[in-house]
């Protein structure tokens, strides 16, 4: 029993020892930053934005890898699939939790598959409409959209996505019927918003921004849970129609299972310094983040809580499914 015991502590430490010895030799070649959507994107731009920084703090290039498809799952796939040894890094999105009640076989278990390593920022989005809407405010899209149930229509960038989950929520809480429209990107659902054949998006602030101050579309709510000082005369839904009201688009980093303690460390480490660089910082402010930053633990209580958060919402709604 005794050289049982002695077996396993041994064994133990041995563990903890490799992994102490693989921790302290890294990094020691490039790490990939893979962004599982297009270039140009939020997503894109946020990794590009922290990867030089991140690099930087890290002594090793930080390379962002760019795996569009299959709404981001290809992207959430190789990851979750990856070595766990720190040089396989995911920047996750809302969609890596609203996936499991939109698609019926993910060939990944999400809330094992990943070791989370820090959340980078939210964004909150803002509902616009198209010039041509009588509804000057949201208690008057509201009244219109329910006066005729199912006849309006919105449109998201696809399932999953933002703008999507924000208006699928709002539509639930508010009691209104309307049908999804889907593109297959951002810039065209904002195309045909512009033109009055979407009534309705819940489009990331950034997105939307410049087109609000333009006059090409009219903003009537964002979603955080105070006023973005990108848009400060535009209330919240909270403070005008749904009280506690709440939807951020969210980023955070996630390696695979497996990658030992030790590097998650270092790279939540030089995250944080990368974070809070005055460069860095303003450039991810600029584009719309509320930076957050914290621990691995945080970040992965926040994926629990999303992962809930659309599952309990997949109870109400129904959502297409897809295989």
């Amino acid at each position: 029993m005794r050289r049982l015991l002695q077996s396993v502590i041994g064994a133990v430490l041995l563990s903890a020892l490799a992994s102490q010895v693989q921790a302290q030799k890294f990094p020691d070649r490039p790490i990939r930053l893979i962004v599982p959507y297009a270039p140009a994107g939020i997503t894109d731009i946020t990794a590009r934005i922290l990867a030089p920084k991140l690099g930087e703090e890290l002594g090793q290039q930080v390379i962002v890898d760019n795996r569009p498809g299959g709404a981001a799952m290809i992207g959430f796939g190789l990851v979750a699939n990856a070595p766990a040894d720190g040089y396989t890094i995911l920047v996750a999105t809302t969609a890596l939790a609203a996936n499991p009640i939109l698609f019926k076989n993910i060939p990944f278990e999400t809330r094992k598959a990943f070791a989370p390593i820090s959340l980078v920022g939210v964004v909150p989005c803002v509902l616009v409409v198209p010039p041509s809407s009588p509804a000057k405010t949201i208690a008057e899209f509201i009244a219109l959209a329910k006066a005729k149930p199912g006849e309006m229509n919105f449109g998201s960038a696809g399932n999953g996505t933002d703008n999507h989950l924000a208006a699928e929520q709002f539509n639930y809480l508010t009691g209104i019927k309307a049908q999804h429209v889907t593109y297959r990107g951002g810039g065209q659902v904002m195309t045909d918003l512009m033109a009055g054949r979407v009534g309705y998006v819940f489009s990331t602030l950034p997105t939307a921004r410049p087109l609000i101050l333009d006059n090409r579309l009219r903003a009537l709510a964002t979603t955080g849970q105070a006023r973005s000082p990108a848009l400060p005369d535009v209330p919240t839904v909270a403070e005008t129609a749904l009280p506690n009201f709440s939807f951020y688009a969210w980023l955070g980093l996630l390696a695979p299972a497996g990658t030992p303690p030790a590097i998650i460390e270092q790279i939540n480490t030089a995250v944080s310094a990368a974070l809070q660089h005055p460069e860095t910082a303003d450039k991810l402010r600029t584009i719309g983040h509320e930076i957050r930053g914290g621990t691995p633990q945080a970040m992965g209580a926040h994926l629990t809580r999303e992962l809930d958060r659309w599952a309990e919402l997949a109870k109400h709604v129904k959502f297409e499914v897809s295989e």
